[in-house]
C-alpha cells in the first residue's frame, strides 16, 4: 500500500474519531489520535495535510458536499462517507498537485474498504458531479491555495 494511501486511511480514521466523539473536548484531538494509532513517519506530512485542511475548510466542504448529495443530509450520511468525502473535497479543491481522477478513485477505494456496499457509488456520484463543475468553473466559491 502506498504512502499517500496510508495517510488517507488514517485521515479518514482520525476525522472519524473526531466526528463520533461524544465525551469531555480533548485539547489536542489530532496528536491524542496520533499518539496512539498513526505512528507511521513517512504517512504523517500528508495526513496532517488532510486533516488540518478538512479542519480548516470543513464549512466550505460541508456545504459543496450537501450541495451535491440529492436529498442527503449531511447528518444523515455514513460517518465513513461523510469524511471520505471531506478528505477528497479538500484534495479536490485544494490539492493541485493532485489528479481528480486520483483523488476520486483513492475515496472510492477507501470508501469501499472502510464502507458499506453502497459506499462507492455513493462517494462516486457525489464526486463526479463536483468535478464536472469544477472543470466548467461553477463551483460556488473559489477556493484559496493551501499546503
Amino acid at each position: 500500500m502506498g504512502t499517500r494511501r496510508l495517510s488517507r486511511e488514517q485521515a479518514l480514521q482520525a476525522l472519524f474519531y473526531m466526528d463520533m466523539h461524544r465525551g469531555p473536548v480533548v485539547e489536542d484531538p489530532v496528536g491524542q489520535f496520533c499518539c496512539s494509532f498513526a505512528r507511521d513517519k513517512p504517512t504523517q506530512p500528508f495526513f496532517h495535510r488532510l486533516v488540518d485542511g478538512v479542519q480548516e475548510n470543513r464549512k466550505k466542504i460541508d456545504t459543496l458536499i450537501e450541495r451535491y448529495s440529492s436529498n442527503w443530509k449531511l447528518s444523515r450520511m455514513s460517518c465513513v462517507d461523510r469524511n471520505v468525502l471531506r478528505i477528497a473535497v479538500f484534495e479536490l479543491l485544494f490539492c493541485d498537485d493532485i489528479p481528480f481522477k486520483v483523488s476520486i478513485n483513492e475515496a472510492i477505494d477507501v470508501g469501499k474498504r472502510f464502507g458499506t456496499d453502497e459506499s462507492g457509488a455513493f462517494i462516486n456520484g457525489i464526486l463526479d458531479s463536483i468535478r464536472l463543475d469544477m472543470e466548467k468553473g461553477t463551483i460556488p466559491f473559489t477556493p484559496k491555495a493551501s499546503g
